[in-house]
């Protein structure tokens, strides 16, 4: 993903999670004795309480790939810090062709994000943010760079574990 180590994964049991179907595709595959149709879907899971993950399942009907891909989701769970329905600050990520840009927003703003990136955002349990997507809008890449930018996301406990220091040391510097 990126350089951040400390990926905080998370079990899917005694979770409540609730599913958001992102995107699904036909997709076909030419043979010799003509056209085989599948289906690929990109799933987001999430407890809306800061725990997120993504799957895709691909399979020759709808609603086993749905499935598959939710099951795949649920190996996929990482935490993510949130603060008062917002993110701690701003943050860029790109995975592909996909840029995000997501900002901490003020109560009462809402999700101001579109398609994929709005599943996840509403999914980890985000109420108030602004956010950009910047190039490709291919929703898997978007759904990927939204997660890698909430993973590299730190709040101030974690900065001050990190730096060995007081909590009141990294506000007052």
């Amino acid at each position: 993903m990126s350089q951040n180590t400390n990926i905080r994964r998370v079990k899917a049991s005694d979770l409540e999670l609730k599913d958001r179907l992102v995107s699904i595709q036909r997709v076909t595959k030419v043979t010799k004795g003509g056209r085989t149709f599948s289906f690929s879907a990109i799933v987001v899971v999430g407890d809306e309480n800061g725990v997120v993950g993504y799957g895709l399942g691909k399979a020759s009907e709808v609603t086993a790939a749905i499935s598959k891909g939710i099951e795949d989701a649920k190996k996929n769970l990482v935490k993510v810090p949130i603060l008062k329905g917002t993110i701690p600050h701003e943050q860029e990520a790109k995975f592909g062709g996909a840029k995000v840009l997501i900002k901490p927003a003020s109560h009462g703003t809402g999700v101001k994000a579109g398609g994929a990136m709005r599943a996840v955002l509403e999914s980890v349990g985000v109420t108030d943010v602004l956010a950009k997507s910047k190039g490709s809008s291919n929703p898997h890449n978007l759904v990927k760079a939204t997660v890698m930018a909430l993973l590299e996301l730190r709040d101030a406990h974690t900065i001050a574990q990190q730096r060995g220091v007081n909590l009141n040391k990294v506000f007052n510097g």
